[in-house]
């Protein structure tokens, strides 16, 4: 089913002002492979596919497809032409059933004008039933993000594509629902649809892709059939240097004195009779299955969400935690998983999410003093190594790493004791990881805690001392020492085992 080209992207450039996110970029996409496009957090990646699905449009440069040059002026266009797009960021409609969301576009085109309900439930049913068993008559807005990523999946397998985009789909899926997507994605390829793959995840691309294309910094690197390259080969080009080390060397010797101390919390559904502490200049694990309760605790602690019994202690001293302002006044905060719609504020500009936790110390005589608020915006985001063209524009103008980026700049504003991080990395690339994974262990050296959620086991025990395992709204267990993939997940399955790292 495979041969010749069915997409071909020449000399594509994009300006947004003055900033150049695509250099006349070359993509060839052939029929019926898998193709991986790689490089770091706005290297133009997510950029050029919005260009190609209609959503932007390109500066200069020329797309064909199946040799004849198209102009592809909307999302409706794309669709038309069979180009579907998976969005990295979730863009459903959330107070409609998943069954809507799934369906949206035949609905819209429809022209019957009464909807059978019944008929479009058991359609949406049998495409949700191929990713998961998710009921298709509940709100999109109920779910869980992973299960939300899951719909967005399905969304797309309706559309009668011939090019079918993926970005990052599986940074919120679960071990055995990523494997039934590349199923999926495997038979798409033998029925002759043309796939491309965004991923930082190199243990996929090497697993499900045909080739692989490199962008750094707005311009096209290489193009290899993955069989002729390594995954060192790869992260090497897309970051234009060496990693030797993705994990900073961890905590030498004890940590120090408690600095948070929680007690018997229970929030009466999610999870119960929670106990640990956290110790200054400690970076503490919390593991466990999609579901398990990690999030619910994080929010029961930050006062995010209400709680039923229990205490908390700061540096000794109980505190009473209501709501977040609770929180941050005790020098406690939360990163949210959720990046577009609790972690930054995307209409808004870069210096004024910085700043948003706490205006308080930066208002004279009843108002913002705008030049403390820039000055502070520009020291984190350069710490942080943002890539922006000027600290007032808009969030939303930024890669989706560096509106992590942003959104960690925000809770260090504050300069928090505990720091609580939800999937701190997702949809981040393998050099911008390692930045944070950095930044991380030198704010753990100047005294702060810190609590990080990660689905990602390589990451979850290479970045903490110690890892904390949730099964069921309880703790499982703690894995020190020399931690290992099959402590946490024995732990996190319930099946157990005597192990000396496990406690």
């Amino acid at each position: 089913m495979s041969g010749g080209n069915v997409l071909e992207i020449r000399k594509i450039s994009k300006h947004f002002g003055a900033v150049q996110a695509l250099a006349e970029v070359d993509f060839m996409l052939e029929r019926g492979e898998i193709h991986a496009l790689c490089g770091e957090n706005g290297a133009g990646k997510s950029t050029l596919m919005n260009i190609v699905a209609g959503i932007l449009a390109p500066s200069s440069g020329e797309i064909r497809l199946e040799g004849l040059p198209v102009h592809i002026g909307s999302p409706a266009e794309a669709q038309r032409l069979g180009i579907g797009l998976v969005h990295q960021e979730i863009a459903l409609c959330k107070d409609a059933t998943v069954a809507e969301n799934i369906l949206m576009a035949a609905t819209n085109a429809r022209r019957a004008p009464l909807m059978n309900f019944s008929e479009l439930n058991r359609t949406a049913q049998k495409v949700m039933n191929r990713l998961a068993p998710i009921p298709v008559t509940r709100r999109v807005g109920a779910l869980s993000i992973s299960n939300q990523q899951l719909v967005e999946i399905a969304k797309a397998l309706t559309l009668d594509c011939r090019v079918l985009i993926f970005d990052e789909p599986t940074a919120a899926l679960t071990e055995a629902e990523t494997q039934a997507l590349f199923c999926i994605i495997r038979g798409l390829k033998q029925r002759g649809i043309s796939i491309i793959y965004i991923s930082h995840r190199m243990a996929e691309i090497f697993a499900l892709c045909d080739r692989v294309t490199v962008f750094r910094d707005g311009r096209y690197v290489s193009t290899d059939r993955i069989a002729e390259v390594t995954p060192d080969h790869v992260v090497r080009r897309m970051v234009g240097r060496e990693i030797t080390q993705l994990y900073p060397e961890k905590l030498a010797g004890e940590p120090g004195a408690p600095l948070l101390e929680v007690e018997r919390l229970s929030d009466g559904a999610q999870f119960s009779d929670v106990s640990f502490t956290l110790r200054r200049g400690e970076i503490l694990g919390l593991g466990g299955l999609i579901g398990a309760g990690r999030t619910e605790i994080a929010l029961g602690v930050c006062g995010l969400a209400p709680t039923t019994q229990g205490s908390i202690r700061v540096d000794g001293q109980p505190v009473a935690i209501a709501d977040y302002t609770d929180a941050i006044r005790a020098g406690i905060v939360y990163l949210s998983e959720d990046r577009k719609h609790s972690g930054v504020f995307l209409d808004l500009s870069i210096a004024a999410n910085v700043s948003a936790l706490d205006l308080r110390k930066l208002t004279r005589n009843g108002l913002v003093d705008r030049r403390l608020e820039l000055t502070q915006a520009i020291t984190l985001c350069t710490r942080l190594g943002v890539k922006m063209g000027a600290i007032g524009d808009p969030v939303s103008s930024l890669s989706g790493g560096n509106q992590q980026k942003v959104a960690i700049a925000k809770q260090l504003s504050v300069k928090p004791r505990v720091i609580i991080m939800d999937e701190p990395t997702r949809g981040i690339d393998v050099g911008a990881k390692s930045e944070i994974h950095k930044l991380l262990r030198e704010l753990a050296a100047d005294g702060v805690g810190i609590i990080v959620i990660s689905s990602e086991l390589p990451e979850l025990l290479g970045i903490s001392d110690r890892v904390i395992v949730i099964r069921g709204g309880r703790i499982a267990g703690e894995v020190t020492g020399a931690m290992t993939e099959e402590a946490v997940i024995r732990l996190a399955s319930g099946v157990g085992g005597n192990f000396a790292d496990v406690a």
